[in-house]
Parts: C-alpha cells; sequence; structure tokens
C-alpha cells in the first residue's frame, strides 16, 4: 500500500515579516482598489436604510455571497425611483475598504433595476402610490364646459405644441380668449415651473374655464417633468379643470392619469 499524496509547503526563507492586522488591511485595501476601481454587480437588495443623514445603506447578495453598499446623500438625491427590500438591481461601483472594520463595500455610482430603466421604475410606483391614494378616481373629474370663454395654456411659448394647441382652438372657438403661461417643458427647473403655473392661474384667474397643460412627442425622458409627483398634486388640487396634452397620441405621463381629461 503506497503512502498518501503529500504536499511540501515551502515558507520564505529569512527573517519572519509580521504585519499587524491594520498593515494587512491596508494592503489589501490597496490591492482591491487599485485593481477593481469600478465593477458592475447585479444582485437583490436586503437590509436597506435610508439614513437620516440622507445616505442610503444596503447589502447586495445573491445565492451565494453578499457585499455591504452605500450610495451618499449626494449620489440618493438623484435617484428617479425609490429602492425597495428584494428589487433586483444592476449596480456600477468602485470597492472601497473600511480599514477600522476591516470589510469592504461599494461605493454607488449608478444603480439601475434589473430588466427595466430607472425612469420606468419610477413611473410605476409613482403611478401605483398615486392611485391608492385615489388621485386617478373617474368620480373626482370634472366636464369641461360645452362652450369655454376663457382658458389658459400651461407649455413653452418657444415649442410646436403651442402652436398646435392654438390652431386646434381657433378653429373650434374663434372668440375664445386664451392667455398662455409660459414654462419650460424639459429638464432641470421644469416640474417646479410647470407645478407653479398652476398654482398661479388658480389663484389669479379664478373665472378660467378649463386649463391645458401640454408640450409636444419626445422620449421618456423629455417628457418625464409631466411624470413628476410635485405637478401631479398640483393638477390634483387645482379647482379649474385640467386638460392633459402631453406629447402624442402612444404616450401617458402621470399627467394624464390625473388631469380631467
Amino acid at each position: 500500500m503506497g503512502l498518501p499524496a503529500q504536499e511540501i509547503i515551502k515558507f520564505p526563507s529569512g527573517k519572519k515579516k509580521v504585519l499587524t492586522v491594520s498593515e494587512l488591511t491596508k494592503r489589501v485595501k490597496g490591492l482591491l482598489e487599485d485593481n477593481l476601481r469600478y465593477v458592475w454587480v447585479s444582485g437583490e437588495i436586503f437590509d436597506l436604510t435610508y439614513h437620516t443623514s440622507g445616505h442610503i445603506y444596503f447589502g447586495l447578495k445573491d445565492a451565494e455571497s453578499q457585499v455591504k453598499c452605500v450610495i451618499w446623500r449626494d449620489k440618493a438625491r438623484t435617484l428617479k425611483f425609490k429602492l425597495e427590500e428584494g428589487m433586483e438591481v444592476v449596480i456600477l461601483g468602485d470597492i472601497t475598504v473600511y480599514i477600522k472594520g476591516g470589510i469592504y463595500q461599494l461605493r454607488v455610482e449608478t444603480i439601475e433595476p434589473k430588466g427595466i430603466g430607472a425612469l420606468q421604475q419610477a413611473f410605476e410606483q409613482l403611478k401605483e402610490k398615486l392611485a391608492k391614494e385615489g388621485l386617478f378616481d373617474d368620480a373626482r373629474k370634472r366636464k369641461l364646459p360645452f362652450l369655454p370663454s376663457k382658458i389658459a395654456i400651461v407649455t413653452s411659448i418657444d415649442g410646436a405644441a403651442v402652436r398646435d394647441i392654438l390652431n386646434t382652438i381657433e378653429g373650434r372657438f374663434p372668440k375664445l380668449h386664451i392667455l398662455i403661461y409660459s414654462v419650460k417643458v424639459q429638464g432641470n427647473g421644469a416640474k417646479e415651473e410647470i407645478a407653479e403655473a398652476i398654482g398661479e392661474l388658480n389663484t389669479h384667474y379664478p373665472d378660467l374655464d378649463v386649463i391645458i397643460v401640454g408640450r409636444g412627442g419626445g422620449s421618456l425622458e423629455d417628457l418625464w417633468p409631466f411624470n413628476e409627483e410635485i405637478v401631479a398634486r398640483a393638477i390634483y388640487k387645482s379647482s379649474i379643470p385640467i386638460i392633459s396634452a402631453v406629447g402624442h397620441e402612444v404616450d401617458y405621463t402621470i399627467a394624464d392619469f390625473v388631469a380631467d381629461v
């Protein structure tokens, strides 16, 4: 009977180099952070915490392992959708080692729901939330006057949509009194301007028969201000009936669901 195979391990000769725990962790930190600067990782969110500081902490796991993740406050503010326990996501992050705890984590740069874009996820989340609150209920929607005498249009004065709306109105109601409240309809500040316009018209022109809120077609990102909660709630609170005229017939926004027409 032969002897079992044996593995011979050779240790470095000479004086032993003994590392402290801190030195070892610093070496690991250097190896990881220098060689795996940015990585794409997919997994399931667990142990999710929205901290009072504005940072978001959570773990990301699969069937065999897990890693801690953090989204710093400035990044967290730009998220278009709300993270949820059990959500499958894809993350781009850089690896950092926390020396004091001897653990590594991912600092998240971008995060997307797996299989669906962030904007689409945000749309579905807000749609579900507002539907539960009753903002889409048909019972609260008002009929438009048969022969309006005074209306307002909330849109960009420079866009093609305002010309289309005016041409349509003037063909049907040539003597109609029309106010145009020009606002940004995409990009930073657009959602605030649209919501403010609806509020201002309700305050200063309560005799309006209808407010038309609209813009031309575009991508989901272009139309996004009309999917923002601040705009939805402004439409809901309006004492004046509102028509949503956003995008083309194939486009649907949160504003469409809340508006009277």
